[in-house]
């Protein structure tokens, strides 16, 4: 009775091919079920087994055959993250930033940074600071303390910064370009940060000129500055003295005295040249020139007019001049001093 209804009548037994064992581990397509006398299957374990790839299994003859599956990409390394400084500015906290203690500027105006501060609140910060990294994870400031000051009094807690790996000589070459093309250094921090780059890397007044764009006799005469007393020092960093006036006083024989009254007389330059060749003449008699002539006879502007020469090229200037004509002799010392007179001469001023 088990059989079923087909055996009672004789009717021929609806059986499936066997499905054949799945050797790769690859799904089977679905068969319909024949009714064709059933073939005993092969043994597939009598199949000789090779380390190949298996041949691709052929698709009936009316049905498409399917593209085969591309492989899949290799999966590309993630590209190396570059390095802070080569991405433009990036934003970082306040707190890990730092003066700079060998900074040429000292001098900062509390009215000039209350305003500042007052923008960066409206409007924040426009131009990021240059820093570089120190140990402990840490920046310190190459150029734009200012705003770093500001920032902080605005009650910022990130600043926008440019980070570069940079040396002892370029933070301080950095430092003094930028704050010398931005005005922000008074003629005694400019001398200082100048006679900073001689005395600890030993540059020379000509490599310095190069490096801020400035001609060596600039560089010579702001250097003369450090010469004063501090507190003529001091009347210049605060504005009561021009470095024109300084390097004038530093010739009289009294420059304290000349001083004041270069302040309280209001005085110009020229004024201040003429009373130091003055004071020098009473205490030391004229002066006499190369050719053996005396000063006595030269006018108190030709006299001035030789010293605002001298300052201005750093070299001795002697200027005779009889009815209107003359000469103009420039004493130098070296060869280098030479080579800068020739070439101002020449048009490179």
């Amino acid at each position: 009775m088990g059989r079923g209804l087909s055996a009672l009548l004789g009717e021929p037994v609806k059986t499936e091919a066997p499905k054949p064992a799945n050797v790769f581990g690859q799904p089977q397509p679905q068969t319909e079920p024949v009714r064709a006398p059933i073939e005993p299957p092969r043994n597939v374990f009598e199949l000789p087994i090779t380390q190949s790839a298996p041949a691709p299994i052929q698709a009936p003859a009316n049905e498409p055959v399917s593209p085969p599956v591309a492989a899949a990409p290799p999966i590309a390394a993630p590209a190396p993250v570059e390095a802070a400084g080569d991405v433009g500015p990036r934003s970082i906290p306040i707190d890990l930033v730092q003066r700079n203690p060998q900074q040429p500027r000292k001098h900062f105006d509390e009215a000039e940074l209350n305003d500042l501060s007052s923008s960066i609140k409206t409007h924040g910060i426009l131009q990021p600071i240059l820093v570089r990294p120190i140990a402990d994870g840490k920046y310190e400031i190459v150029a734009g303390e200012r705003r770093w000051r500001a920032a902080q009094r605005a009650g910022l807690h990130s600043i926008p910064a440019v980070i570069r790996e940079l040396n002892e000589v370029e933070v301080l070459e950095i430092a003094i370009v930028e704050n010398v093309q931005r005005m922000d250094l008074n003629p005694i921090e400019e001398a200082q940060g100048f006679q900073a780059l001689i005395d600890r890397f030993g540059r020379t007044q000509q490599e310095i000129a190069d490096a801020v764009g400035k001609s060596r006799p600039h560089i010579a005469n702001m250097l003369r500055l450090l010469q004063l007393p501090d507190d003529l020092q001091e009347m210049v960093r605060d504005g009561r003295l021009s470095s024109g006036h300084a390097r004038a006083i530093l010739t009289a024989p009294d420059p304290r005295g000349l001083a004041q009254r270069a302040i309280s007389e209001g005085l110009n330059v020229r004024d201040i040249e003429r009373l130091a060749q003055q004071a020098k003449d009473e205490k030391h008699g004229p002066r006499v020139s190369p050719g053996g002539s005396s000063t006595e006879s030269k006018s108190a502007d030709t006299r001035a007019l030789e010293q605002s020469l001298s300052n201005a090229l750093g070299l001795d200037v002697t200027i005779n001049d009889k009815a209107g004509a003359g000469e103009v002799k420039i004493s130098y010392k070296t060869l280098e001093q030479l080579d800068d007179v020739i070439r101002r001469l020449r048009g490179g001023f």
